[in-house]
This record gives C-alpha cells, structure tokens and sequence, in this order.
C-alpha cells in the first residue's frame, strides 16, 4: 500500500510522524511525506521520500499578517489559527499538493492535527485519513474554526467534507482534563523522542550535580530573553545544558560560558539521559519527550498552542508553568529548586512514564490501521 503523511512544514509537527512513517515502511508499504521543499534536509535524513508543496512558515505568517493583521504564533486567536492553517496555507498549497500527488495515489493519509492539505488530497481521491494528534486537546473554539475555514476550502474546490477515519493520540490520559470525552476512531498512539535513524548524539558527562536541560524548541531560543533567565540558573548549583535550536549561536548568549553548556539541535532522546528537569517554552515534542523519560518540567510558554501543554502540566503535577510577566530570572530560578527539592514530581512523572510505556506502539498502531483498510 501507499501510505502518505502530510504536515505543516514546521519541525513541532512533522517531526512527530516520522515514527508511524519507518513503522508502515519497515511493514513493506510505500511511503511519502507531503510538506514543503524547505523541509527537504529533515525528510532526506529520515530517509523517506518528499512531495514537495508550498511555502515556509516565514511566508505564511507573512500572508496570515496581510490578510487578518493577526499573529497566530505570538498572540494566537482562534480566527489567525484558522487562517494560518486552515486559510492561507492551503491556498498556497493546494495546487502544488494537488500536481505531485497526482500519480501518487494514496491507501491512507495521515496527516497531523493541524494540516488540512492531507485531507484535501484525500477528499479528490476518496482516501481515508488518520490524523495524528501531538499534544492536549485544542479548546473547541480552535478546531471549529479550523475546521469551519476547511470546510470552505473543500467547497471552493468542488470536494466533500469527509471526517477523519481515526484519531491517533499520543497524549497520555493521565494529563487528559476531567471533561474529556474519547472521541470516535480513538487510537492511542506511544510519543517518541525525535531521532534521526543511524545517528547518535553527543552524550553529556555527569558532573554529579543536578542537571537542567532548557530547551525552547526550534524557533523560540531567543538570546535576549534567554540569557536573563541563563544567568539566574547558573546560580544554582546544577550543571546547565542550554539547546540552541535552528536560529541562535552561543556567542549571542551574555552568559558565563563556563557554567553553561551549548548544544546545536539535537535529538531529544540524546539529551535527555540523566537529567533532573527540563525548563521548556513547552512544545508538544519536548513535553511528551520529557514525560516519556520520566523527567518534570518547567514550563514558560512563548505562543501557539504551548500553554496549552503548560496548563496541563501543572494541573496534572509533572511540573510547573510560569505564564507572562511571571517569567523572571528569579521565578524561574524558585521553580527550578522547587522542582528538584519536591519529589513529589519525580514521583508523578514516573507515574505518567510508566503509562506512556504502556500505549500501543508505532508498529501496533500501523498494524491496526492496515486491518481497517
């Protein structure tokens, strides 16, 4: 069979699908990614075959900007989600999408939460879709509007409405909020730390102190917001291992460079082997990365949907959010003891760790998927 993945082309998303994608692979099906050709170089190292469509988010934040005057990242409201993902991305998209997935007939599309491409391809070929959520539910407010802004991009085309076939859901219920209701097609699906397959990161010595690991994901580490709260940290005495995403370089950091660590991007699961707690602006991957090891969190979200994970963090007792103006040197410095010195949180993360341990692995859920086809 033919199995194609679509996503948005931002790492947050894609690279959450990458485990599904080797496992229906090493099953003997054919497989594709659909996401735009500047995501290429991350494709290529998964070894997997791209179908390239669409712009960068840099043109799509741009284009969501001149239509809404809204931030979808920044300042996200249900309307600039909508339209991030549900409006300009697939006007700039669709045609492309269309032309390389034309002798490229899929059995399935699975296609993350947020990407409304994939399930416009499946509508013109009658494909079924399974779509892969990465974190908490998103209130309802967010997905009608998504999908009330996909509906018109169906009908502009002339293609049905068709609902999703499955739901694979790597969030473990244990984080779930008390009101949440299973929804149809509901496949658990276990999280995986990102990897890239035949490579091994750079492991980090223990000192036998505590070590902090913060991370902000790809596009978040900002040097200047960054350094106040670095500088705070290494106060303590822990050992500080900074990531620097795709955008910052150490040297943009006004920090003790002696106390502090610098790694480029790295795959989570090499970074996360003996450490005691993970300082994030909370990003699906990272979160659920950060459970699955059995590490607590320090949560400071930036935009999107990462307070979302921060709530949810807090509320089930693996960590603690510190949302704006809350998040200063000195909170953060507070939250970090507090999160070393409380074993409750260790308690409580080896709790959902086990629980993760336990959800239905890639192969499982490729299997079961094959057996509804």
């Amino acid at each position: 069979m033919r199995i194609l993945f679509s996503s948005v082309p931002q790492h947050g998303h894609l690279l959450p699908l990458f485990p599904l994608a080797h496992a229906f692979k090493e099953r003997g099906h054919e497989v594709a990614v659909l996401t735009a050709a500047g995501m290429a170089p991350v494709v290529a190292a998964q070894g997997l075959e791209l179908l390239p469509a669409g712009p960068l988010p840099d043109v799509l934040f741009a284009e969501v900007a001149r239509r809404t005057g809204g931030d979808p990242a920044s300042a996200p409201s249900p309307d600039s989600v909508a339209e991030f993902f549900a409006g300009a991305r697939v006007d700039l998209t669709a045609d492309q999408a269309f032309a390389v997935t034309e002798g490229w007939r899929p059995d399935l599309v699975v296609s993350e939460a947020c990407d409304f491409v994939g399930p416009l391809v499946a509508a013109r070929t009658d494909t079924p879709v399974a779509t892969l959520a990465f974190g908490p539910p998103f209130p309802p407010v967010f997905t009608e509007a998504m999908d009330g802004r996909a509906r018109t991009q169906h009908e502009a085309r002339g293609l049905p409405w068709q609902p999703r076939k499955w739901l694979l859901d790597t969030w473990p219920a244990s984080m779930r909020a008390d009101e949440w209701q299973r929804p149809e097609g509901w496949l658990p699906l276990r999280p995986e730390a990102f990897q890239v397959p035949g490579e091994t990161g750079t492991k980090i010595k223990a000192s036998g102190r505590p070590r902090v690991l913060v991370t902000f994901g790809t596009w978040f580490s900002d040097p200047e917001k960054l350094s106040p709260l670095l500088r705070e940290l290494s106060t303590l005495d822990v050992d500080v291992i900074v990531t620097l995403g795709l955008a910052a370089k150490p040297e943009e950091f006004a920090v003790d460079r002696e106390r502090i660590e610098f790694v480029g991007f790295t795959p989570m699961e090499d970074l996360l082997d003996g450490v005691d707690v993970v300082v994030t602006h909370g990003g699906a991957g990272t979160t659920s990365a950060a459970l699955k090891k059995g590490v607590p969190l320090v949560v400071l979200p930036q935009g999107a949907d990462q307070f979302f994970q921060a709530e949810r963090v807090a509320a089930a007792g693996a960590g603690i959010a510190l949302d704006p103006p809350a998040q200063t040197p000195e909170t953060l410095k507070a939250a970090v003891r507090t999160v070393l010195q409380d074993a409750n949180f260790r308690d409580t993360v080896t709790t959902i760790a086990k629980e993760i341990a336990a959800m239905p692995d890639a192969n499982k859920v490729a299997a079961t998927l094959e057996a509804g086809l």
